[in-house]
């Protein structure tokens, strides 16, 4: 199988996407169960409609963006089969001028460590996506560490979901998924043991926005996306973190195909909430740096 290697030009990007799912596959897999899909469409107020990993690459080459692209394996919470992490990262480097491949691994697998380490080594993902309440998993239990080591040993990236779910929502009992497993505050334990993991707490984190940009200013090798929201529902104190002392570890995602990358920009700028002197952070840098992208992409000559 094809090693992902990157080959962006940096030049031509104008941003870079940090939260794209990948939710169906070459064969017509979804990653999640109808029940689960209608729900999600019908709370984001979205199509039903899902693109495949060719159409998602097709559609950011077209608006100049990057998109880091992942799916979530919750086998054991769901009993459904993931979509194969091997293959997006095989998709990815099929659209390497646009694609960076984050895989999943369920943390609640045997094999979890094992799997992750393969990712890593055999497919090259340059990181992997976590989902705490989908997954059901509580991130700061130590029986997960040594997970986290070998992603923080690998120099690769931990993107968690945190906050509110649309997953669930608006089915009994919220088919029995549990918030509080997203809740920020779980993640200071996993950046106080793990130091060198560099950890993305994905979305506004509502209701725990307070958590969030607590443990973002204490623990410097984590980073909050705006993905999943529309800016203009943004909580003004994410906002003045962003504008200001968080503003080297912002980074603008969408959560495609739910939120569109169209949508979320033109509602930034409708709202003008953050400032000219950041935007260029949020949108390209600071994931350039995250990502090491600075260290593995093509740039033009001038």
């Amino acid at each position: 199988m094809t090693r992902y290697e990157s080959n962006l030009d940096l030049d031509v990007l104008g941003a870079i996407d940090v939260h794209v799912h990948i939710e169906i596959d070459d064969h017509g897999h979804a990653s999640l169960p109808d029940d689960l899909v209608a729900a999600a469409s019908k709370y984001f107020s979205a199509d039903a409609s899902r693109p495949d990993l060719d159409s998602i690459a097709a559609y950011y080459r077209e608006r100049r963006m990057g998109a880091v692209v992942f799916t979530v394996d919750a086998e054991t919470r769901l009993g459904r089969s993931p979509i194969s992490s091997a293959d997006i990262a095989a998709g990815a480097a099929r659209h390497n001028d646009v694609l960076i491949p984050f895989g999943s691994v369920d943390p609640n697998r045997a094999d979890a460590v094992d799997r992750a380490r393969r990712l890593i080594e055999d497919s090259g993902v340059r990181g992997f996506k976590f989902h705490p309440t989908v997954q059901g998993f509580d991130p700061s239990d130590p029986v997960h560490f040594p997970l986290y080591e070998v992603l923080q040993d690998a120099g690769v990236v931990a993107l968690f979901h945190t906050g509110q779910t649309g997953i669930g929502a608006g089915l009994p009992g919220g088919r029995g998924m549990r918030l509080a497993l997203s809740n920020p505050m779980l993640l200071d334990d996993v950046a106080a043991e793990h130091p060198e993991l560099q950890i993305i707490m994905a979305h506004p984190s509502v209701p725990w926005q307070d958590e969030a940009l607590s443990v973002a200013t204490h623990k410097h090798n984590t980073w909050i996306d705006l993905s999943g929201w529309s800016p203009k529902y943004f909580p003004d104190s994410l906002v003045r973190a962003a504008n200001s002392y968080l503003k080297d570890r912002v980074l603008f995602g969408s959560d495609y195909p739910l939120l569109t990358p169209d949508r979320w920009i033109r509602d930034a700028t409708a709202a003008d909430r953050f400032t000219p002197e950041v935007l260029p952070r949020i949108y390209k840098d600071n994931a350039v740096r995250l990502l090491g992208l600075d260290r593995t992409t093509k740039r033009t000559s001038s």
